[in-house]
C-alpha cells in the first residue's frame, strides 16, 4: 500500500509540474528525487524531508536559473576542474554569477559510476545562494547531475 501511495504522489507531482515554470518544475522534480533518496538512505521522515529540501534547492537553481550556457560551464567544471579549486563565470545574457568548487572524483559504491561532488555558489538577481551537487558519469561518459 505504501508503494501505491508513493506512485500516486509522484504522478500528482508530475501533473502539477506540467503547468509550472522551469524553476518550479526543477524544484518539484528535485524535491521528489531528493525525498526518495533520503527515504532510501535514512528510512525515516527526517531523512526524507532533508532529501526533499536539498533536492528542491538544487532542482530550482539548475531548472530555473541555469540556462544552456551555465550548464555547459558546470559540465566543463566537472570534466576538467581541478579538485578544490574554484571555477567562476558570469552568464553574459542574464548576469548571474556562479562559482563552483569541485571535489576529487570517486567511484559510487552502489552504481559503480565515477562521480564528483561540488559546491555551487550563485548570485542570482543580486541574491547569494549556495548548494552542493553531485554529478556522475552516465554510460556514455557524460556528467549527469544526481538529485
Amino acid at each position: 500500500m505504501k508503494h501505491l501511495s508513493l506512485v500516486v504522489a509522484l504522478l500528482s507531482l508530475f501533473v502539477l509540474s506540467s503547468c509550472a515554470t522551469k524553476g518550479q518544475t526543477g524544484a518539484v522534480g528535485g524535491a521528489a528525487a531528493g525525498a526518495l533518496i533520503g527515504q532510501a538512505i535514512g528510512h525515516n521522515t527526517g531523512a526524507t524531508l532533508i532529501g526533499a529540501a536539498v533536492g528542491g534547492m538544487l532542482g530550482y537553481i539548475v531548472g530555473n536559473e541555469m540556462d544552456k550556457y551555465d550548464r555547459e560551464q558546470l559540465n566543463h567544471t566537472y570534466e576538467r576542474g581541478v579538485s578544490n579549486q574554484r571555477s567562476s563565470w558570469v552568464n553574459p545574457d542574464n548576469g548571474n554569477q556562479y562559482t563552483v568548487t569541485p571535489q576529487p572524483a570517486y567511484q559510487n559504491q552502489s552504481t559503480h559510476r565515477v562521480c564528483r561532488r561540488a559546491e555551487i555558489e550563485a548570485v542570482i538577481d543580486g541574491k547569494p545562494q549556495r548548494t552542493y551537487s553531485t554529478a556522475c558519469r552516465d554510460e556514455y561518459g557524460s556528467w549527469q547531475l544526481q538529485q
